[in-house]
This record gives structure tokens, sequence and C-alpha cells, in this order.
């Protein structure tokens, strides 16, 4: 018992078991009063829960710059906010040119979008270190997951004519799978990209940039190509959940790989700006 009370002292714990108890309460009230004023509080709970959980623990977990908590929420909200709008105009009004090809212009699309309050980071100059990078694309990759998934936590509540089970199934799914798919793509891009800065811009990791980008967008295509295969034939349901788990498992390990190295070194560099001289 003495083992396992410091971790309920953790504030990501504490942010989970809180959120955990009112999304219940909240979600008890709506199904058992059938009262549609609570399906806002409800979606912005289930979907937020997790996303912000994973945001706080990778916060706690790596060394870096002082002052960066404001910056991190402000990535979460409108890096997930604008991400969602731009993707949004843009997948509306190119994709349907597209034929075939829609799938990979939406991952393109959408990791191209996640970026842009990053980089407004990034250009500032103020955050320079890798695990810097890392905790910006995570946080802009759950904001825009949260926010996703509060449209198809809405979108099943109107197709299932008010299914409380259905719209608990749609946010529980999509919040234990957001780990692996938008924090873990954004992450590694935004980890790269500061990466790089830290290196003086060689060539290799330079051109790892540019890697690493076409591998969260090939990611997230196979990610969204295989959640349709059950849609078109209905008997191949288990190759579309054995794939995606697949690629669910392959982006997390990426992700906490470049996680354990960001730490490593960031915690290497804040023991040397401590040690005496």
């Amino acid at each position: 018992m003495t083992k396992i009370l410091p971790y309920f002292r953790k504030p990501w714990v504490l942010i989970f078991i809180a959120g955990i108890i009112l999304f219940v309460i909240t979600d008890v009230v709506m199904t058992s009063t059938s009262n549609p004023n609570f399906v806002p509080t409800v979606l912005l709970l289930g979907a937020g829960l997790i996303p912000v959980t994973f945001v706080a623990f990778i916060y706690q977990r790596v060394p870096i710059g002082e002052g960066l908590l404001l910056p991190i929420v402000f990535t979460f909200l409108w890096g997930g906010a604008l991400g969602v709008a731009v993707a949004g105009f843009l997948e509306y009004s190119s994709l349907r040119q597209l034929g075939a090809y829609q799938l990979v212009g939406v991952g393109l699309i959408e990791e191209a979008a996640k970026l842009i309050i990053p980089l407004v980071f990034f250009f500032n100059g103020r955050f320079r270190h890798e695990a810097d990078g890392l905790i910006f694309g995570i946080a802009a990759g759950m904001g825009f997951a949260a926010l996703e998934t509060m449209g198809y936590g809405f979108t099943t509540f109107l197709q299932s004519q008010g299914n409380p089970n259905s719209v608990l199934q749609t946010l529980l799914v999509r919040g234990i799978l957001s780990p692996s798919g938008h924090a873990a793509w954004t992450g590694l891009v935004c980890a790269a990209i500061w990466r790089a800065r830290e290196k003086n811009w060689s060539p290799l990791y330079t051109w790892a940039v540019a890697g690493t980008f076409v591998l969260a967008v090939a990611l997230h295509s196979a990610w969204d190509i295989l959640g349709t295969i059950s849609s078109k034939i209905a008997s191949l349901v288990f190759l579309e959940y054995a794939g995606l788990v697949v690629v669910g498992l392959v982006s997390f390990a990426l992700l906490m790989r470049r996680f354990l190295v960001a730490r490593h070194f960031s915690g290497e560099e804040a023991s040397q700006a401590f040690r005496p001289s």
C-alpha cells in the first residue's frame, strides 16, 4: 500500500481520477434523465480525459525548460482547434478531386495542420531542446485528437438517435487509441525538427525531418485505410482490427523510443547546468 500511495500524489493520476469521476457522474445523469443538455459536457469530458492525462504524464517525465506549462496549454487548445479547422477546410476543398487517394490526402493535410502552432514556438526560439519539441508535438496532437473525438462522438449521438452506449463506446475507443495516433505522429515530427536544430541542421538530421514527416503521413494513412476495410468487406473485420493494432503499436513504440532518448539527453543537460564549476 505504501508503494501505491505515492502514485496518487502525481498530478496526471489526479487529473485522470478526477476526470473519470466527473465523466461517470455526468454520463449517469444524462442517461437517467435523458436530458440532451448534458451531451456537450459528456463529450467534452470523455474526449478530453485521456489526451489531457497523457500530456500531463509526458510533461512530468521530461526535463524541459522553465515556463513551458502555459505554452503547452496554448498548444493543446490552439494547436488542436486551429489544426482541426485548417484540416477540415482543406479536406473539404481539395479531397473530392483525389478519388482513391483521399485517405492519403487526409493524412498529409492533418499532419501538416497540426504543426502550425508548434512551429510558432519553434521559430520563437525560446524552447530549443528536442524534449521541448516532443511535448509541443504531443500537446498539439492530443488537442487535435480530443476535438476530433468530440466530433465523432456527436455524430454517433445523432446517428444512434441518442444511444448513450454508442457514444460511450466511441469516446472510449478513440480516447484509448489517441496516444498511438495523433500524439505519436505529431510528437515524432516535432522531435525531429527540434533535434535537427540542435544538430545545426546537418544534412543527416535535416533529411531525418523529411523522413519522419513522410513516416507520420504513412502511418496516419495506413490507419485511416485499415479503418475502412470492414465497411467495404464485412468479412475482413479481423484484418482491420489486426492492422490497426499493428499500426498503433508501431506508432506508440516509436514515440516511446523518442521520448526515452529526449528524456535522457535533456536530463544530462539539466544535471550539467547545476553542476558546480
